[in-house]
């Protein structure tokens, strides 16, 4: 790994020694307490990296790998041992599979005079990607589109309980608590109501919020069923081993909320926080949410629900300052992400102005714990390799606490 060391030389920056395992750090982190460094995450559904960005990192660190692509949707890839070790990366993913039986292969089909990559998921929405372009799939077609209130609930939805799920996830989650020193992270689940408006269209979903609470009580609650069975197994085989859970739904965007917060209280609350407080009451392991964009108003009932972590952190999105964020919610909150503006800074100032986006920001999210350091979201195609070594090596580089 010769090549490797000229990112980062130790030589130059003489670094404190580090003084607990990966899976402490993060615990202690995540617990509100002092670690002896801020952790580092890489690799998850909402922590990754795109196959494209991965590509161009491992040109930059002269490294040759076959890259594997971990979500197919987000077109993300799986960072490889060597690239996470490298980087001090203190978490590993596992994740639960698909329903036995299910297919879930990608297809070719000509439309519109272009080839497209089609993956139709077990609620069956349909995500497609063009090859001229294969950057993300994206939604083209919502079963529940044209649906009336019967029409939903005579919907043949997929069983979460499904024990094929979950073949052999045990042992992998025990593997890594025996054989590593890393804290264990949960793929992303608990999507209780973006699914809602994948199956139904986004347009006719909020259209829909405002003017058929009845259909939507109906179709959140077949998502919010699906999810409490998928846990109650999924925590009966790794609810003692796992660390961190992570669930989601996006509930704002770049400017504020993307719906009325007095909506969300009514018709989505209820059952994220039925599907909260059951994690809480089945396993010790830390509860991760995910919304991306300016959700402050939100956080409050966030926090009411019973989650520990707000990810991703947007900071760039309205009212989402580092200071704001931390001043107001540090003691109770735990913030993953955050780490850079990473739509308008990491892809496009040089290196040295990515290390101190991230010393900046770490200076602030950092004291008294209750920090793990990500960019924001996933690691976007067009990022220089050059910029996503500064990214993770600042991070450690600035994570150690005195």
């Amino acid at each position: 790994m010769a090549v490797l060391s000229r990112i980062f030389h130790k030589k130059d920056y003489p670094m404190p020694k580090e003084t607990m395992t990966s899976r402490e750090r993060v615990l202690k982190a995540l617990n509100h307490q002092v670690p002896d460094r801020v952790p580092i995450d890489l690799g998850g559904n909402q922590t990754g990296i795109h196959k494209f960005a991965y590509e161009a990192l491992l040109a930059h660190l002269g490294l040759s790998e076959n890259v594997e692509i971990m979500d197919a949707v987000q077109q993300l890839a799986r960072p490889s041992e060597t690239v996470l070790e490298h980087f001090h990366v203190d978490t590993r993913y596992i994740a639960a599979g698909a329903a036995s039986g299910f297919d879930g292969k990608i297809t070719t089909e000509m439309r519109d005079g272009m080839l497209w990559h089609d993956l139709v998921d077990e609620f069956g929405v349909r995500w497609s990607m063009p090859e001229a372009h294969p950057m993300y799939m994206d939604i083209s077609y919502s079963p529940l589109a044209h649906a009336s209130l019967e029409d939903v609930r005579e919907y043949p939805f997929p069983r979460g309980d499904d024990p094929g799920r979950f073949e052999g996830l045990r042992e992998r989650a025990l593997a890594l608590r025996r054989d590593t020193p890393y804290a264990v992270v949960s793929g992303i689940s608990g999507v209780i109501y973006e699914i809602c408006w994948y199956m139904r269209g986004l347009e006719a979903w909020f259209m829909d919020m405002m003017t058929a609470p009845e259909f939507c009580e109906a179709l959140l609650d077949q998502t919010c069923k699906f999810w409490m069975d998928w846990f109650r197994v999924f925590l009966d085989e790794v609810g003692d081993l796992v660390d961190v859970i992570m669930i989601g739904d996006d509930l704002a965007g770049q400017t504020g909320p993307l719906f009325n917060p007095d909506i969300y209280r009514s018709l989505v609350k209820p059952r994220h926080k039925k599907l909260v407080q059951y994690i809480r009451s089945r396993t010790k392991a830390k509860i991760w949410y995910h919304t991306c964009g300016a959700c402050l108003p939100f956080i409050p009932d966030l926090l009411d629900n019973g989650i520990d972590i707000l990810n991703p952190v947007q900071i760039s999105a309205a009212n989402m300052e580092p200071a704001r964020l931390k001043e107001t919610f540090g003691d109770v909150l735990s913030f993953w992400g955050g780490g850079i503006n990473a739509q308008h800074e990491l892809p496009r100032v040089s290196p040295d102005a990515v290390r101190e986006a991230v010393r900046k920001n770490m200076e602030i999210f950092k004291p008294g714990g209750g920090y793990i350091f990500n960019s924001v979201h996933n690691i976007q195609a067009g990022v220089p390799g050059e910029n996503i070594a500064a990214l993770y090596d600042a991070a450690y580089r600035h994570g150690f606490y005195e």
